[in-house]
């Protein structure tokens, strides 16, 4: 199975295995959000559910 390039590009696997995400709302509209929401989002963040990360390790996995 080939990897799902936009799968790649948008997700990452930790060394560990952990699937890590763009958080969403970190783009735009910056000035309306306090310095500390805009440190959080300029972060990634894991994905939490167990389902959804066992699907996109597939689609990465070749």
């Amino acid at each position: 199975m080939k990897t799902k390039k936009i799968v790649a590009k948008r997700f990452r696997i930790t060394k560990r295995g952990h699937v890590m995400h763009r958080v969403q709302g970190a783009r735009h509209i910056r000035r309306r959000k306090d310095k500390r929401r805009q440190r959080r989002q300029d972060r990634m963040a894991e994905i939490l559910t167990v389902r959804f990360a066992r699907v996109i390790k597939r689609l990465i996995a070749t």
